[in-house]
């Protein structure tokens, strides 16, 4: 049976965000730092896992500057449209908001990673 790539991706991702949470509220309420310096360091300690777990164990790839710099810039990017999205759209239903910042960007992080960060073809 062949594995379900996607649903690696997912479960990394998943991971990533609780860890992402977990590094952020402990700065936050340990330390007492704000909440901006506490989540750029989540954000960059699920970074490291995420780039790590989903280059070994979902895209099979060695682990490599060039496609940490792919990876960060796909991740930084997805980060940056949420938070832009999510101020543009502001609409009396958030629910729309947490299913596009939820579902559709890992769908779009998923397969720029597939076909751009992880694609075995040099271009």
């Amino acid at each position: 049976m062949k594995s379900c790539k996607i649903c690696k991706y997912g479960f990394i991702g998943g991971i990533s965000t609780l860890i992402h949470l977990a590094v952020s509220y402990t700065i936050v309420y340990r330390y007492s730092e704000n909440i901006y310096i506490s989540n750029i360091f989540g954000f960059l300690s699920a970074f490291l896992f995420s780039y790590i777990m989903q280059s070994l164990f979902t895209f099979k790839h060695e682990i490599k500057l060039e496609k940490a710099l792919k990876f960060f810039s796909v991740q930084f990017g997805a980060l940056l449209l949420s938070i832009l999205l999510v101020d543009i759209i502001s609409l009396k239903n958030s629910y729309f908001e947490i299913v596009l910042v939820v579902i559709v960007l890992p769908l779009i992080t998923y397969l720029l990673h597939q076909f751009w960060t992880f694609n075995k073809v040099r271009v």
